[in-house]
């Protein structure tokens, strides 16, 4: 390795199909799209899942396996969110047929057969986890989680796959200051898996990029369909993109709290999954859950049972 490699693009080198899935549910999935762009000019197979926000129970599209459902641009479904679907119609309109595979909302046990089915189905020997954020690297003694049950519901699942190689892509550095993230415990976290080996680094998306120019497009065609729910995520990272700093305000679900926009939000940071799984001090416990009720509830009990949390820390900069 040295200066002019990326540890992340080596790690996939070797990869047929990869399969890029949103950890943490809702725009998710998008993170992924700069990845997913340059895997395919590279002349990778890529698929695109993400944990799912959207009803399913509402969505026309066809279903796989228990949990696992496929939809495209011609997929109806809720009017006011259904972030896969205009996903796949965006596709569409530029005349690509890319599907995006819905994993439900649901516990470890019921999503890691889901993955399952997709690999049956899809043959994708590499798995990349995108997290919209970076509140998956926290390992349950910080003050502040983020929202952990989903992203941490789909570590687990992942981690209990047998594929070629796993890994997780953070994007939003930030961002997760308002669901109580400590971005100190973040970069605890970065180091500890740099010291293990499974810190795959950073790799900027800059406004030139023609996969960040798509990736922008996409966004903003969705965001634009679901004026109720855009992405506060996504619309920040766009706006870190575009050289925007501090309190930039993209939608008015933002309006009241006051925004950080930086230059590292619009970092990709890159991980070794089984690492990083290894660090999370209650995987375990989640991995007979079968429900997401169940999740929310075994973490509750961990968090309870801890003699201490760690306390916030300001970045000493």
């Amino acid at each position: 390795m040295d200066l002019s490699t990326s540890p992340l693009f080596e790690r996939l080198e070797d990869a047929r199909h990869v399969l890029i899935a949103g950890a943490g549910g809702g725009f998710d999935v998008f993170s992924g799209l700069p990845l997913y762009f340059r895997l395919r000019e590279l002349g990778k197979t890529v698929s695109l899942a993400n944990l799912s926000f959207t009803r399913l129970e509402r969505v026309e599209g066809r279903t796989l396996a228990p949990g696992l459902m496929e939809v495209d641009g011609n997929t109806s479904g809720p009017v006011h969110y259904f972030p896969e679907g205009l996903l796949s119609a965006w596709f569409q309109s530029r005349g690509e047929h890319v599907p995006v595979y819905c994993f439900a909302h649901q516990g470890v046990v019921p999503l890691r057969a889901a993955y399952e089915a997709l690999k049956e189905k899809l043959g994708f020997d590499t798995v990349v986890l995108v997290d919209g954020g970076t509140d998956i690297l926290m390992r349950g003694d910080e003050v502040g989680l983020g929202t952990p049950e989903e992203d941490i519901s789909s570590l687990a699942a992942v981690d209990g796959l047998e594929v070629r190689d796993k890994l997780v892509v953070c994007l939003g550095f930030g961002v997760d200051f308002h669901h109580g993230v400590c971005h100190a415990h973040f970069l605890e976290s970065v180091a500890a898996l740099s010291k293990q080996g499974g810190y795959l680094g950073v790799t900027a998306l800059l406004e030139p990029m023609r996969e960040v120019a798509l990736y922008k497009e996409a966004v903003a065609h969705v965001c634009e369909r679901m004026p109720r729910a855009p992405s506060i995520v996504s619309l920040s990272v766009v706006t870190a993109i575009e050289g925007e700093y501090g309190n930039v305000h993209r939608t008015v679900r933002t309006e009241g709290s006051k925004l950080w926009i930086n230059p590292l939000m619009s970092l990709y940071w890159a991980f070794d999954l089984t690492a990083l799984a290894r660090r999370c001090l209650y995987l375990d416990v989640l991995k007979d859950t079968q429900t997401m009720l169940e999740v929310s509830r075994r973490i509750e009990d961990f968090r309870n049972r801890l003699p201490t949390v760690r306390p916030w820390k300001d970045i000493p900069v």
